[in-house]
């Protein structure tokens, strides 16, 4: 895999620090939440950036605004993501349109997986600084609007990403591997390593003990939702005796908790953070990558049922034994049950270390963005 490595950064720094530090003190970033998991992680990085003034943009998609709102973000919501899915086609393009039209006045933007801030800040001549861990189309064919996503996606000034990330499914699509950095670890230590804890979270909930269960995101290209394994995660988890903490997408996997009683299985009405379920969770089981990582960051026990190859981020955590991957439902249910209270120990202290990593160059990067 190519991109800039930390040395490389190291060696550039040197020639560029003194023409860097003649830069405006204050720097204006635009910030762009689109997904539930970016309050967490602008939260976590824009704090640790020095002399940076945020303007923050949210977009409606299920409990992003909730949580944006929760971690104390001043924000202004911009378009929204939609249930139908012939809606859904014309939702990117229309928010990118938007954004471009009315682009708060910033020095550079940040986001993630986000294709919609990257190009309307191409548009208004704004530098985007990008981060994304997805590489899907490494391991999946035919998923043409991946591939798009990632041919928009190259057009940011930067991009950062982990190491573990096959930059190569950005540069097939013109993004130059001197505008690729990497760093150590995963874009989830970054807002897991100043978490702490609430010791009263679990007031709100029907019970104490509980492992939490997120379903795959049936309406991705790569997902079947005939092939679901939530009904009979569900079945094996129930049976084993755990409570559970049920959060659905939004897009018709709600009822797989009918039937249950709430006293068992918990659907929220509504956002809880997803690190504080994580923290309080004998484990946590989804059918995408975000929550597992933020559990494994956190050092609790992770399941990854995601019905296709993992990407490259979650193939290494599936390595180091951070997250077991498996569509296996009986497995999984035994994994669980397999589980005691040694396991779910809290440990950020490598997150830490990421964090610090990833700030150090993100706040490179704006400054060199913007001298």
């Amino acid at each position: 895999m190519s991109g800039s490595t930390k040395a490389e950064r190291d060696a550039v720094s040197v020639s560029t620090t003194a023409s860097e530090d003649t830069a405006s003190a204050s720097v204006t970033a635009w910030v762009d939440l689109v997904s539930p998991s970016h309050p967490f992680l602008f939260d976590g990085l824009v704090e640790s950036l020095s002399d940076l003034r945020v303007k923050t943009t949210v977009r409606e998609k299920t409990e992003t605004v909730a949580l944006a709102r929760q971690l104390g973000f001043d924000f202004e919501v911009r378009g929204r993501d939609f249930d139908n899915p012939h809606l859904r086609k014309v939702g990117i393009p229309l928010r990118t349109a938007q954004l471009a039209a009315d682009t708060p006045e910033a020095d550079v933007s940040l986001s993630s997986r986000n294709a919609m801030c990257v190009l309307a800040s191409k548009a208004r001549g704004i530098p985007s600084i990008h981060f994304t861990d997805n590489d899907i189309t490494a391991y999946a064919d035919g998923l043409w609007a991946e591939e798009l996503y990632n041919w928009l996606e190259a057009r940011a000034t930067y991009t950062v990403v982990p190491e573990a990330f096959d930059v190569g499914e950005l540069e097939k699509h013109g993004a130059s591997p001197a505008s690729v950095y990497t760093y150590s670890g995963y874009k989830e230590d970054i807002y897991v390593a100043d978490f702490d804890p609430d010791p009263t979270f679990t007031d709100r909930l029907p019970f104490e003990q509980y492992v939490v269960v997120r379903p795959e995101a049936l309406d991705a290209a790569y997902v079947d939702e005939a092939s679901s394994l939530v009904p009979r995660i569900l079945d094996g988890v129930t049976d084993a005796g755990y409570n559970v903490v049920y959060l659905p997408r939004g897009r018709g996997d709600r009822g797989y908790a009918a039937g249950y009683d709430d006293k068992r299985v918990h659907v929220p009405d509504g956002a809880y953070d997803g690190l504080q379920l994580a923290a309080h969770s004998r484990c946590v089981l989804t059918g995408s990558g975000t929550m597992a990582r933020e559990a494994a960051c956190m050092g609790k026990p992770a399941v990854s049922f995601f019905p296709n190859t993992p990407l490259s981020v979650d193939q290494q955590m599936v390595e180091e034994g951070r997250i077991l991957h498996s569509r296996n439902p009986d497995e999984i249910a035994d994994y669980v049950a397999g589980l005691d209270a040694d396991d779910a120990r809290l440990d950020r202290s490598r997150s830490k270390r990421v964090r610090e990593e990833v700030a150090e160059l993100t706040d490179r990067l704006v400054r060199r963005a913007t001298r």
